[in-house]
């Protein structure tokens, strides 16, 4: 194993973790900034009035987005798989 492959086969496992993680993210940004918005129209400063939302939202999310995320990990664990013999020698 060559120091630049170590470097490419980490930088490829970064990139799909942040794939993986990136829809969940940007829905609980996106519910996250509109109920800072709802809060200060109305003035309301609860400060758990966020979470049930944010919850929400990541898990519709996550519902929406599984088979894209399955697809893309598994995609990721057969090129693993297939290349094992490669990534011994």
């Amino acid at each position: 194993m060559t120091p630049e492959f170590v470097t490419s086969y980490f930088l490829e496992a970064i990139k799909t973790a942040l794939m993986l993680a990136a829809p969940m993210l940007a829905v609980g940004l996106a519910v996250g900034v509109l109920v800072s918005m709802f809060q200060a129209a109305t003035q309301i400063n609860e400060m758990t009035l966020v979470f049930v939302p944010k919850i929400l939202g990541v898990a519709l999310a996550l519902l929406v987005f599984f088979p894209w995320m399955l697809k893309v990990i598994t995609e990721f664990m057969r090129h693993n798989i297939v290349n094992i013999a490669m990534y011994l020698h």
